[in-house]
């Protein structure tokens, strides 16, 4: 499982590099990495770039936490695994370094990642959309290397140790949580509901939003912070039957859904409008899956298997070939920056070479001199030895970035077909073999 927060740094970004490349914490600095920049000169480096960016922002750059849950995974899994998500977010185009922290009880990852492309000089863009993508990311790759990940919704929000404090049953939230979702069933009011919270030993502070306290609890919690289903509206209505067909309504569009179980589903047995719900939309979703099947000429379970396994293919081809893309495009990127960063500092060296006092000539251009000095070494490890054309790097980026955009689309249109023969497939299996279709569920 892996949890990940991200903020900005606005000012004090040496400090901040600093302190994630601190030796005690990263086991000698064994577990620290870097992209674009080497890892003593990056707050330099991030400068430069944005020095050359012309709208550069406010941010000097955006530090993000990836924490994983303790002895899950080992101190470099955990940095191959912020590495993998450091690249695939960023796409190649941002400064950053990566280092696994080893003094808690707990493995994280910190990323220090530049506010400003080096590759096209834009910002990044932080926002929901942003930060959600960064979840799903971090949760696919976890799961890939074994790990568990947070449940989508129910965790939203939530900080490492309010996790923990939850999977472990001593989240007072988790707590109040499953006290009215017991009571839920058993009373026919809101009111007799706040009573029986009472009695069990809450506190209850009634005002524009309700909020309960636990006996040894510091601070009370609001109704509302538990998520969309213990607002105070959306218990009154859990209470009559109608929440869940309230908050879920039917759906008229073609689009295909997965049928619900409703004899393992909690929900039904709190309330009698979800089970009315489900049954309706089961029967919707299965007259959908046999016309779908019509349609595209499938006859037989074994034609479904077939299908699904050609797309599997097509869909991991694609991936491949967008991966390799995207790696050739990252190597110029990078090529192209110490090119350029080369050419632009050469004459400044040159002069510091020829200075007959080099100490004072260092005093008023050191960052410079660092900077050619460390674009020197990229381009010497890159087995450079002659600088190449700009412009024709710059060209050929192009002609892979409009590469990638093709590739792309044909990866997003296997990926759909994917999803939507998956959701056909547990459809099936569902209405032939129900006992057999949830007993693999609950083993996966």
């Amino acid at each position: 499982m892996a949890v990940t927060k991200t903020h900005p740094i606005k000012s004090t970004l040496k400090a901040a590099i600093d302190y994630i490349l601190n030796p005690d914490k990263t086991d000698g600095k064994l577990l620290a990495s870097s992209f674009g920049c080497g890892i003593e000169t990056a707050d330099i480096e991030f400068a430069w770039t944005r020095e050359a960016a012309g709208d550069r922002g406010t941010h000097l750059g955006r530090h993000l936490i990836q924490s994983f849950a303790v002895g899950e995974t080992t101190p470099e899994e955990a940095h191959k695994i912020g590495m993998e998500l450091a690249k695939e977010v960023l796409g190649g185009k941002y400064e950053f370094v990566l280092t696994t922290h080893v003094d808690k009880g707990h493995l994280h990852n910190h990323l220090i990642f530049n506010a400003v492309s080096f590759v096209d000089y834009k910002k990044y863009h932080s926002n929901k959309q942003s930060y959600h993508f960064i979840r799903r990311v971090s949760d696919r790759i976890c799961k890939e290397h074994g790990l568990s990940v947070v449940t989508p919704g129910q965790d939203k929000g939530k900080s490492y140790a309010e996790y923990n404090a939850e999977k472990q049953g001593t989240s007072y939230k988790a707590k109040l949580k499953l006290a009215i979702d017991t009571l839920i069933p058993q009373v026919k009011d809101f009111d007799e509901l706040l009573r029986r919270l009472q009695e069990m030993g809450y506190e209850i502070k009634q005002g524009k939003y309700i909020s309960f306290r636990a006996a040894g609890q510091e601070r009370f919690t609001r109704c509302k912070t538990l998520g969309v289903s213990y607002t105070e509206e959306a218990i009154k209505d859990r209470i009559k039957g109608v929440h869940i067909a309230k908050t879920k309504p039917l759906r008229d569009d073609r689009k295909i859904r997965l049928v619900v179980d409703i004899e393992n589903s909690i929900k039904a047995g709190q309330s009698a409008g979800y089970e009315r719900w489900a049954k309706l939309h089961n029967l919707k979703q299965a007259a959908k899956t046999m016309n779908f099947l019509t349609e595209n000429k499938i006859e037989y379970y074994s034609d479904l298997e077939s299908k699904i396994a050609d797309i599997l293919t097509a869909h991991d081809a694609a991936a491949r070939a967008v991966k390799e893309v995207e790696n050739r495009m990252a190597d110029l990127s990078l090529l192209i920056k110490h090119t350029t960063t080369y050419r632009q500092l050469k004459p400044i060296y040159d002069e510091y070479k020829k200075s007959s006092d080099k100490e004072k000539y260092l005093r008023g251009h050191e960052s410079e001199i660092l900077l050619f000095e460390a674009a020197a070494k990229a381009l010497k490890e890159m087995q450079i030895k002659k600088l190449p054309d700009l412009a024709a790097l710059r060209r050929k980026y192009d002609g892979l970035h409009d590469r990638k955009s093709k590739l792309y689309a044909d990866y997003r249109q296997a990926k759909k077909q994917m999803q939507e023969y998956g959701i056909i497939k547990k459809n099936v299996d569902s209405i032939l073999y129900p006992s057999q279709s949830r007993a693999k569920e609950q083993e996966r």
